[in-house]
């Protein structure tokens, strides 16, 4: 069951994303025309920098090339299934270093219950093998 919700969810987180690009676009195709609109019919600009809609289109235009390759590639591939398969190898790594740690730790204690063991049976006159 909990399953099956989190692959709602993540479809629906989907069809989001598709409908804020597809949005973004639907935005960029109208304000271009109104870039366009404000510098060659209502010359607001023209003193400054003649076509200067065309610099501000291509940036849009950029931005929203961005927003795609977001959606569909990045995504796509950096989604939620490779979030969990690196969140594992993570995970496995931090358990091979702890199981190391511990090992390391054992061993440590076993080799001082053996000196300790060694000294409580050496006799006071005598000097311990291993210091």
């Amino acid at each position: 069951m909990n399953e099956q919700h989190e692959i709602y969810e993540n479809a629906r987180k989907r069809v989001k994303q598709k409908k804020r690009l597809y949005f973004h676009f639907v935005l960029f195709l109208v304000g271009s025309v109104f870039l366009i609109v404000l510098n060659k019919i209502l010359k607001v600009g023209e003193s400054y920098f003649e076509d200067w809609f065309v610099w501000a289109i291509v940036l849009w235009l950029f931005l929203w090339v961005l927003h795609f390759v977001n959606v569909f590639i990045t995504n796509k591939f950096m989604g939620k299934d490779w979030e969990r398969i690196q969140t594992d190898k993570l995970v496995l790594k931090q358990e091979v270093k702890i199981a190391k740690l511990e090992k390391e730790i054992a061993k440590k204690a076993q080799i001082k219950a053996e000196s300790k063991k060694l000294e409580d049976e050496t006799p006071d006159n005598e000097t311990p093998l291993i210091n």
